[in-house]
């Protein structure tokens, strides 16, 4: 079965951080660019960051200068490092690999497949 577990969150302070690890099951992840999404209660599923198979990165202007998203192949894992957090930023967090038309900027959740189960991150005091 061809997916991603992501692990790594928890409940933070604002202006805390938190390092989130996406590592992909059943397939090598080197050849795909893999995307970051959130997802907040009663909201729709929006895109945060995505590195490319070179590594290449693009970032949301919501975390743009606050999180980091980065790769390692050898480990078949992508990170996000997310620093400065805000109350906003609490949501359950995704992962998935660009499947559909490539693009350097491309956070639409519909170009993605092979999503895991999401890692809740809260940021509360």
């Amino acid at each position: 079965q061809l997916q991603f577990v992501e692990s790594g969150g928890g409940l933070v302070q604002p202006g805390g951080s938190l390092r989130l690890s996406c590592a992909a099951s059943g397939f090598t992840l080197r050849y795909y660019a893999i995307g970051w999404f959130r997802q907040a209660p009663g909201k729709e599923r929006e895109g945060v960051s995505r590195i490319s198979s070179s590594g290449s990165t693009f970032y949301a202007d919501s975390v743009k200068g606050r999180f980091t998203i980065s790769r390692d192949n050898a480990k078949n894992t992508v990170y996000l490092q997310m620093n400065s957090l805000k109350p906003e930023d609490t949501a359950i967090y995704y992962c998935a690999a660009e499947t559909g038309t490539p693009g350097w900027d491309n956070l639409n959740p519909y170009e993605y497949d092979y999503w895991g189960q999401g890692t809740q991150v809260t940021v509360s005091s």
